[in-house]
């Protein structure tokens, strides 16, 4: 069966993509989403987020490659396996980053209009907060963003004790002005989550111009000449074709779409020819440039129940539970992290470089450490810019074989100093009142890690993702050769390919990268079908 467009990948991107495709164009698009259908009560749950992460069948949990900065640890790499994407499984938080970060994007670009009000234009179209209106926010939008329906206590004492230690408060963090601490807004609508799926998808399901297959594995895509018509897949153990008359788009997020690409014999030529892949398109950017965020852990017991500890247990639970599903409130209403702040720990100034969420328990991986939950606090200090680049290859020709990450965390000086410094912040605010009347003893980092030696050995124990991978199909101007994308996202060398996801990011945002990549999406549609650019909004 032949389709106008393809659209591969179910998550935040793909589904903006096919709404936009669908509703605003009448094209027959065809959605091919490796993973499940998003049918757990647990996605509607922001509390689920917790549950999903601990393990799950709508998670792929991958590994990386040995870190050799790391003492040959691995990490672990969770990927989304479900409808919807990060957006269905992700703790819901609603961040665009800095004003100063799309006008790097438009730089790369060569002033194609990717700056801060351009995007801004497509965030509000996008938007419906239930909060927040004005120029830099949408509220008739099909994606619905709030505020938290249940907020504990220790989300307050975070609070009061950064603006004692002279944080401003701030109550938005996407109006361009991220420096202070505040609550986070939620991808959420009346205490359920709206995921990408339930925001553009549930539109058009019943639309005859509308087809989605689940768990479709594509494996390689199919061209006549230098013209992407279609791909190859796996549906329940067998192979399929499909064709698209006018463009294939890849929404397979910064792991999957390279790989496709290389399977493809779109790629570094060498890396192509070493698994025996015909060349069709010489690309070093391809599955280069990785970047992510990643965080480290400073925890903490606590003389009292604060937060979450024990509220999914026993009588608890029941109680919880109830309370959700009559009135949507109570912890279940929760995605454990309320509050955050966005610090810059070394200068003590406006220029942030580490956000540092507040979560109301001893919440930590098991593979960074073993130390038992319970009643306390974690502040997960991220690294929003790390200098640091990975990279994303293939283990093999074969489509069945995950992709060989190398995140290659702190590997450049500056990111691990900025963890060190973040660590040492994050002491302080345990030091600090109102949060010191609460703490019974630091565990980690722990008394054992006290000079910058020590605190650097911690980071390379503990340090790990916070799951916002880009870069790796990188959007450049004509004079930038690892540039994988142009600047309206069609992959060059090939005529109608393009890319629609978070890997076309030249830089890492300071954000969680599920709103921005929407975004992205719903400017890339536009581009691709020749709509009238949107005015920047005044801002």
């Amino acid at each position: 069966m032949d389709y106008d467009y393809i659209v591969v990948g179910g998550g935040s991107s793909g589904c903006v993509t096919a709404w936009r495709l669908v509703k605003d164009h009448g094209a027959k698009v065809l959605m091919l989403e490796a993973g499940h259908l998003d049918r757990s009560m647990l996605f509607s749950m922001p509390a689920g987020f917790f549950k999903m992460l601990g393990g799950s069948p709508y998670l792929n949990i991958y590994e990386s490659e040995p870190q050799a900065l790391l003492g040959g640890r691995t990490t672990k790499v969770p990927q989304a396996n479900v409808l919807g994407g990060g957006s269905s499984v992700n703790a819901m938080i609603y961040m665009r980053g800095k004003p100063s970060e799309y006008e790097e994007w438009d730089v790369a670009s060569g002033g194609a209009g990717w700056g801060w009000r351009d995007m801004l234009a497509h965030y509000t179209r996008l938007e419906g907060n239930q909060r927040l209106y004005g120029p830099a926010h949408g509220i008739d939008g099909p994606l619905k963003v709030s505020d938290h329906l249940y907020i504990c206590d220790m989300a307050h004492i975070f609070l009061k004790t950064m603006q004692g230690m002279g944080v401003p408060y701030t109550n938005d963090f996407n109006a361009g002005n991220q420096y202070g601490a505040g609550f986070m807004q939620l991808t959420t609508h009346k205490g359920k989550r709206c995921s990408a799926a339930r925001a553009f998808i549930d539109p058009i399901r019943k639309d005859k111009r509308f087809s989605l297959k689940t768990g479709a594995k594509v494996t390689r895509l199919l061209f006549d000449g230098d013209r992407a018509i279609g791909v190859e897949y796996v549906q329940n153990g067998q192979v399929h074709k499909a064709h698209a008359a006018n463009e294939v788009v890849l929404a397979a997020g910064s792991y999957v779409s390279p790989k496709l690409l290389m399977l493809s014999g779109i790629g570094p030529a060498d890396h192509l020819r070493k698994h025996g892949i015909d060349v069709k398109v010489d690309l070093p950017g391809v599955g280069r440039n990785l970047q992510d965020h990643h965080e480290v852990p400073v925890s903490a017991y606590t003389n009292g129940a604060y937060g979450y500890f024990g509220e999914e247990r026993g009588v608890k639970m029941l109680i919880n539970g109830i309370q959700y599903l009559l009135f949507g409130s109570g912890p279940v209403a929760s995605n454990g992290a309320e509050t955050c702040a966005f610090v810059n720990p070394e200068t003590r100034t406006d220029d942030t470089t580490v956000k540092i969420y507040c979560v109301a328990m001893i919440y930590l991986d098991r593979d960074v450490s073993d130390v038992p939950p319970g009643h306390g606090v974690t502040f997960t200090c991220c690294l929003m810019r790390p200098k640091a680049r990975g990279y994303v290859e293939l283990r093999s020709a074969d489509p069945m074989q995950n992709a060989l990450i190398n995140p290659n965390f702190l590997g450049h000086p500056d990111d691990l100093r900025i963890e060190i410094a973040a660590l040492r912040y994050g002491r302080e605010i345990l030091a600090s009142r109102p949060m010191s009347d609460t703490i019974a003893r630091e565990v980690l980092p722990g008394p054992d890690a006290q000079t910058d030696e020590e605190l650097a050995a911690f980071c390379r124990r503990t340090v790990k993702t916070n799951y916002h991978p880009v870069g790796t199909c990188k959007m450049g101007h004509d004079g930038d050769p690892m540039a994988v994308v142009t600047p309206e996202l069609a992959v060059r060398g090939i005529r109608n390919l393009r890319v629609f996801d978070a890997s076309i990011m030249p830089n890492l945002i300071s954000a969680n990268t599920n709103a921005p990549t929407m975004a992205i999406a719903d400017k890339a549609v536009g581009l691709m079908m020749g709509e009238p650019r949107p005015a920047p909004v005044a801002i």
